[in-house]
């Protein structure tokens, strides 16, 4: 069974870190991450947006949206929310 609670409350602190990492040419709005959506030929940053407090995430141009880190992991790297929540556990090194 997969904690998904317990690995997105361990990943919103780490969210800064990860959003850098994740979406390099982003930039901090108040709070939120504004970037590029690297799933489609965006041009112009500010539909893609990142909460960094909640991590609810939404693309304003596709209708694509989480409400939680683990979905925009899932997201970015185009696999299931199990296995992105297993790699972002192991990431953060939450058994």
């Amino acid at each position: 069974m997969i904690d998904f609670a317990r690995i997105n409350a361990a990943a919103l602190p780490a969210l800064p870190a990860l959003l850098s990492r994740w979406l390099p040419n982003g930039r901090r709005e108040g709070q939120e991450w504004v970037a590029l959506n690297p799933r489609r030929a965006d041009r112009a940053a500010g539909s893609f947006r990142v909460n960094m407090r909640s991590g609810k995430w939404a693309d304003f141009a596709t209708g694509d949206k989480g409400g939680d880190v683990v979905s925009l992991a899932a997201y970015l790297a185009g696999t299931g929310q199990a296995e992105a929540a297993h790699k972002l556990a192991d990431m953060l090194g939450v058994q």
